[in-house]
Formats: C-alpha cells, structure tokens, sequence
C-alpha cells in the first residue's frame, strides 16, 4: 500500500495540513498561498497539540511550495511557539526546503531561534531523504 494513503490529516485550513504519519512523526505541508496569521498560528499550534497527543518528537514539514514567513510570523513562531513545542517534546524537525530565498532565510531566522540542546533541524531536498533522517531519530 502506499503510504501516503495511510497518513491520517489531524488539521487542515487554508495555510496548510498536518498529518499524522504511522511511523511515529508528524507531516506538515504548507500551501502556496498567502495567508492569514490566524491560520499559520493555527496550523503551528495543531502541529504542537498533534505531538502532545501522540507523545511524538518529530515533524517533517514540507515548505517546498509556501510563501516566505512575515516578519510577524518569524517572531511569534521563534518566540512564543518554539518554546512551547519544545516543552511539549518537540525535538527533531526535519524541512524539505523551498528553492525560494526569502522562505530559506525566514526558516533559517527560527530554526536558529531554537534552544541547541534541546532541538535538532535538518534541511533536505527531498520528502524522501528528510524521511529517512526522521526515522533515525528517536
């Protein structure tokens, strides 16, 4: 069976959909369209309840299609949100990146926001490889 038939989605709106993966880990996918803050907090604190839930520490998020962060999302997210997800156990994210620039230097901004010790974040090219890394992580 292939798998991506076998991914439940735990949340969808209009900036994205989280998943859950039957290996152990969470799947976010953001959409190419512009959105609104409701919607991208919503989407990030689904992702941190989706690991509370599952008491999962991993979550590959696919930006391969999304529009860079505002400024405004870049600090809600590194101030407020990676410290609350790191509580909740978030410890491995592993992000298929964009080839757009703005969205490289808006992910770069937070994932260097994050507490070293307790967060690890890879950058991949592919679904497949950020996979493959994921399921190393325990």
């Amino acid at each position: 069976m292939d798998r991506a038939f076998r991914l439940r989605v735990y949340f969808e709106n209009a900036a994205g959909r989280v998943e859950e993966d039957p290996a152990g880990f969470l799947r976010t996918t953001w959409n190419p369209v512009m959105r609104q803050p409701e919607d991208t907090r919503a989407v990030f604190v689904h992702m941190m309840r989706g690991l509370s839930h599952n008491q999962w520490s991993r979550i590959l998020i696919n930006q391969l299609n999304m529009p860079p962060f505002s400024a405004q999302e870049q600090e809600w997210v590194a101030q407020e949100w990676l410290p609350q997800a790191v509580k909740a156990g978030y410890r491995y994210g592993a992000v298929v990146v964009s080839t757009d620039v703005m969205v490289r230097l808006a992910t770069a901004y937070i994932t260097t926001q994050a507490p070293a010790s307790a967060l690890t974040y890879r950058s991949f090219e592919t679904d497949a490889e950020a996979v493959a890394w994921l399921l190393q992580q325990k």
